[in-house]
């Protein structure tokens, strides 16, 4: 599961407040591998409240990051709403566009759970179902400590 850095709180509990987010948002990739200060990739989500930069951890999450940047460099992202609000536990995005409508995604990536990284508050993962190896194009933040989510749990 990817990890990312922390988020502006302010945005965040707009957004668990119920507000959707994404409807033409734009995610831009920055490769920031060259740079010695970030390290990691990060990914700028601009909404209609405001933008969030993640940055994820290739290291522990390689398989995870990788389908991650490729939806965004494919321009998948673009119209997408945070669909899954659930106050003091996490918000969703990645799965909906405006309509609510699905969308045609990759194929299914690995779980790298078992990779020292915990659900904290303002971190960000890839969303699955049932099957631990399920996760495609969701994702979410998480909003409070998650770290009962954290594997073996899951």
């Amino acid at each position: 599961m990817p990890s990312f850095t922390p988020v502006r709180r302010s945005l965040l509990a707009a957004i668990a407040a119920g507000a959707l987010l994404l409807p033409g948002a734009a995610f831009a990739y920055q490769d920031t591998a060259a740079a010695p200060a970030a390290p990691m990739p990060q990914v700028s989500i601009k909404t209609t409240m405001g933008e969030i930069v993640v940055e994820l951890d290739k290291e522990a999450a390689p398989k995870n990051v990788a389908n991650f940047l490729a939806y965004v460099k494919s321009g998948f992202y673009k119209g997408t709403i945070f669909h899954r609000v659930i106050d003091g536990f996490m918000i969703q995005a990645g799965g909906m566009n405006e309509k609510f409508e699905g969308r045609k995604t990759r194929p299914a990536v690995k779980n790298e759970s078992n990779n020292g990284l915990s659900n904290l508050p303002y971190t960000v993962a890839m969303a699955r179902e049932d099957n631990p190896d399920s996760a495609t194009s969701q994702f979410f933040i998480n909003v409070a400590d998650n770290s009962g989510i954290d594997y073996p749990h899951v």
